[in-house]
């Protein structure tokens, strides 16, 4: 089927963002993340670039992540960083173009409104969004055109998407506001009161990605931070049982949600679910231990997507690719 030049899909997460461009595929999966001059309010740098500067306080540069759980904090923060994502990936913008933009399936009308303008702001689209789950659905592997129903776990920096879907609609379905950047604070808090040591956010996501909840290949890994007492930098060797410690909480928080979505879904989707297993999509999927972990609590299989990063975005590109979106899947903004 032809795809119209110029239509974009966007994953717009808390800690990453994803474009996909027809005709192009994935043009751009860079940080969300912005770095504004607080002198001038110029912009300095947008994506990796200002992720680099993150937590490090540079004189001057506010280094602002706009979104938090999920949805936009920072209206104007946001606009401008997409603005500079669009034009990096190279999408013109061109009238009538469509844009297929992921948002929450527990975000606000408000929210979903400020998404919408946020990309409204400087590019001239017509803006369309779909709840995350059915897109991470759609990216891992479900037929919904043919009717197949499934059950999605899609835990990203912000937020834990755990629905049903079937036919490119959300059957039922909780957003947890608690998920991969909860992981990190958790672990930042068990470093500091454990041993002591202050870390940054992306040396507890490295301590969070390297051990996870089996604890590594060795049972610790090395990470440096600030040592609480003295305020100088140390390098300590972090025990894997106080990471899997710290994360608990919040995966036995997914894995009750699983539980409550579970028992709340209609009969004839359960043959479905059983045979299809619970699909792990987003970045936290490959938290180590976690598909295991899901298993245990909520006693039904579950696997990891393959790319679960990139699952969300790769299903509303095939949305748009099929014209799907059009009177579906996509809702208007």
């Amino acid at each position: 089927m032809m795809r119209i030049r110029g239509n974009v899909a966007i994953d717009l997460g808390t800690v990453n963002t994803l474009i996909w461009v027809a005709g192009r595929g994935v043009v751009l999966d860079e940080p969300s993340t912005i770095a504004i001059n607080s002198a001038n309010g110029a912009i300095v740098a947008i994506g990796s670039a200002a992720e680099s500067l993150a937590e490090k306080e540079p004189r001057e540069i506010n280094v602002i992540h706009p979104l938090r759980d999920g949805v936009i904090a920072d209206l104007e923060a946001t606009a401008e960083m997409l603005h500079g994502f669009l034009h990096k990936a190279g999408s013109p913008g061109r009238l009538r173009a469509r844009a297929l933009v992921c948002v929450p399936s527990g975000a606000t009308w408000v929210e979903r409104r400020s998404v919408a303008a946020a990309l409204e702001a400087r590019r001239r689209y017509a803006v369309e969004l779909i709840d995350e789950p059915v897109a991470a659905a759609a990216g891992a592997g479900l037929d919904l055109s043919a009717g197949e129903g499934g059950f999605i776990v899609d835990v990203g920096g912000g937020t834990a998407e755990v629905a049903a879907v079937a036919g490119w609609r959300v059957v039922r379905a909780e957003s947890l506001r608690m998920a991969g950047t909860a992981m990190d604070e958790a672990i930042v808090n068990a470093a500091r009161s454990g041993l002591g040591l202050i870390l940054s956010q992306r040396a507890a996501r490295q301590l969070k990605e390297e051990l996870g909840l089996t604890g590594g290949q060795d049972g610790w890994a090395e990470a440096v931070g600030l040592d609480a007492a003295r305020r100088t930098p140390r390098i300590e060797k972090v025990p894997g049982d106080l990471v899997a410690a710290a994360l608990e909480p919040v995966v036995a928080a997914i894995g009750r949600t699983v539980q409550d979505v579970l028992s709340d879904i209609p009969a004839g989707l359960a043959e479905d679910v059983v045979r299809g297993k619970v699909r792990l999509t987003g970045g936290g999927a490959l938290l180590p231990g976690l598909a295991s972990r899901i298993e245990e609590l909520a006693e039904i299989g579950a696997i990891v997507a393959e790319d679960p990063l990139r699952c969300v975005v790769r299903g509303a590109a095939l949305m748009l690719d099929t014209h799907r979106s059009a009177g579906l899947a996509g809702v208007p903004a």
